[in-house]
């Protein structure tokens, strides 16, 4: 079934809605959010998320309602682990916790509209040449295995500052020395004007998150090839974005292990996206051009997969986070003792 325009258009109407309603009652005046409220909001958004995907089965079929949980599912958690380098922008810009929430809000603004833009071309790209999914499942793959490979040799994360745009930005436009409330343009000490650092850390999140959705995107594209759920899925998982930094602020380092989790869901997925590709293949060089008889995997399986193996990669991390904590009470206690 092709989705009617309408479709699209009040998806994008309700998303948008949502996004204002988020700037003028909770960003509009900076605040620090708590915890009780950062909780409340995450679930608020979990729920409309879910909402959305009652209505994708009762509108459309059960088949495209498991595609589009799984896809935000996943993207949910590809989400978490921008959190981690949103944090690091955070604190490498020194932004008050009060001003966070308009950086945050105003960057994943920015981050659905360029995703959409990546999605169409994604949609128009598999239109043209179907066997993209071999490069989708090649990229996956070598990506998962340089997640793995970055986490055992724990390389360090880049310097927000360090980021050529940031450098280009400071370069083009003169740079506030302190912040001015929560403006992102004022005047500089010589009285000209200037963008200031929230700016500048707005410029990194937008352009950090530009860097997962080349991620997420294929992946997305690999649990389904319906351009709304694609679409519907990112804008779902980025509408509690915010709430949700707020909320697993602090828990994020006791998340270990999850950039192991979200390595081989990447890599299972380009395993999908390459049976998917063999299964409708054309290209001449391989079997004549002729589809591979290989199996598919089954929507259904592919939903109990990726949320399996979130929750063992959760429930993993805290038993090692709490193991850790035991080691290191024990040491301190020796070595008060000796």
């Amino acid at each position: 079934m092709t989705v009617p325009l309408w479709a699209w258009a009040v998806t994008i109407v309700i998303v948008g809605g949502f996004f204002v309603f988020d700037f003028y009652s909770h960003v509009r005046s900076p605040h620090d959010p708590t915890m009780k409220e950062s909780a409340f909001w995450t679930v608020f958004y979990v729920g409309v998320a879910v909402l959305f995907g009652g209505g994708i089965w009762l509108a459309w079929d059960g088949e495209h309602a498991v595609q589009y949980f799984t896809g935000y599912i996943t993207e949910q958690a590809l989400s978490v682990d921008n959190l981690f380098v949103f944090a690091l922008i955070m604190a490498a810009f020194k932004i008050p916790r009060r001003y966070q929430q308009k950086v945050l809000l105003i960057g994943i603004a920015l981050a659905l509209v360029f995703r959409t833009v990546f999605i169409l071309i994604g949609a128009a790209i598999i239109e043209a040449w179907s066997d993209v999914f071999y490069l989708f499942a090649i990229f996956l793959v070598v990506t998962a295995v340089k997640m793995i490979v970055d986490e055992v040799r724990d390389a360090p994360q880049p310097e927000p500052k360090d980021m050529r745009l940031i450098k280009m930005l400071r370069k083009v436009f003169p740079v506030t020395d302190d912040y001015h409330e929560d403006k992102l343009l004022s005047r500089d000490s010589r009285g000209r004007r200037a963008v200031t650092p929230l700016l500048v850390a707005l410029v990194g999140i937008g352009a950090i998150d530009l860097m997962f959705a080349l991620d997420s995107i294929p992946a997305i594209y690999g649990i389904t090839q319906e351009p709304f759920l694609v679409f519907a899925t990112n804008a779902m998982a980025l509408l509690g974005l915010r709430q949700l930094f707020f909320l697993l602020d602090g828990l994020l380092e006791r998340l270990s292990l999850l950039s192991y989790g979200l390595a081989i869901i990447l890599g299972y997925i380009g395993v999908k996206l390459a049976l998917h590709a063999m299964h409708n293949n054309s290209l001449p060089f391989i079997n004549d051009g002729e589809p591979l008889p290989v199996p598919e995997i089954p929507d259904l399986v592919s939903l109990g997969v990726v949320a399996g193996i979130l929750a063992v990669t959760v429930v993993a991390s805290l038993v090692k986070t709490r193991l850790e904590a035991r080691r290191d009470e024990r040491s301190a206690a020796a070595g008060s003792k000796s």
